[in-house]
């Protein structure tokens, strides 16, 4: 979608902001997975819980200290930004893609907003949903099994560095997709496989030499990596260099949605 509009609507002047089209962009975002909380925030919470319930039971006490930390304790900030990342795409892709199939994709389209605005709009629902579902997990996780994030600023950090990441992705995806089993390919062969792949629940130094020059090239390794040390001050990665990848790729693929938007790439009929 072009950042300039018809003089039937105003002109837009480079660098303005349209701070109320961004602000309700936003709202909308944010609502829709607040009205249906059992879903998108219940659901996922009940999710990360059977995870580490699962692993503690079956693997926990056979698999010793990992890094020098007991293997729950290492798991358990893998699953929080697991379950963050898992959300955010979840967010973005969904809304994206049910409004190309309902047809009223034009309703976001047609105001005023520039290719930047509907992204950053789109994104603050992702990192929203992101940051309510790892302050839940994380308010759990220290209540329940005493675990309290060792550098809660890099533990923010990383955590909306990984929701923004995703719900780029997300909102690359659904623009990408023109129906429902598009977008579940995408889900189930792309996203999924790279959150389970990304030293989730262990760490890259047990894996073979060949597998472990793989996960690096893995942005989603270093997001995962980063808020391990954020949480419990223990990382397979330097966080700085994990930091910076992470950045760097969430730049990336955001204006790679931007673009998509100010083209009108896949949709505009």
């Amino acid at each position: 979608m072009p950042d300039t509009i018809s003089p039937a609507h105003g002109t837009r002047r480079f660098g303005r902001v349209n701070w109320m089209g961004l602000y309700t962009l936003a709202e909308r975002e944010v609502l829709r997975f607040v009205n249906v909380w059992t879903q998108t925030l219940l659901a996922p919470l009940v999710t990360a819980g059977l995870f580490m319930l699962i692993f503690s039971i079956a693997i926990g006490p056979r698999r010793g200290d990992v890094m020098g930390v007991p293997f729950t304790t290492f798991i358990a900030p893998g699953i929080l930004m697991m379950t963050v990342i898992q959300n955010a795409f979840a967010n973005t892709s969904s809304s994206i893609v049910v409004a190309k199939v309902q047809g009223n994709i034009v309703d976001t389209l047609m105001p005023p907003l520039s290719g930047a605005e509907m992204v950053l709009g789109y994104l603050a629902g992702g990192i929203a949903r992101g940051l309510i579902v790892a302050v839940v997990i994380a308010l759990a996780l220290g209540l329940i099994l005493g675990i309290w994030p060792a550098h809660p600023l890099t533990a923010l950090v990383f955590i909306v560095t990984g929701a923004a990441f995703l719900a780029g992705i997300g909102i690359v995806a659904a623009i990408f997709a023109d129906k429902f089993d598009q977008m579940a390919a995408i889900t189930n062969f792309v996203v999924t496989p790279l959150a389970f792949l990304s030293g989730t629940f262990y760490s890259v130094e047990a894996l073979p030499t060949g597998l472990r020059e793989i996960t690096y090239f893995n942005p989603i390794f270093y997001l995962i990596d980063g808020a391990r040390y954020g949480m419990i001050g223990v990382s397979d990665a330097d966080p700085t260099l994990g930091l910076a990848i992470g950045l760097v790729s969430t730049v990336a693929i955001n204006l790679v949605a931007w673009r998509m938007f100010r083209t009108g790439y896949r949709l505009k009929a």
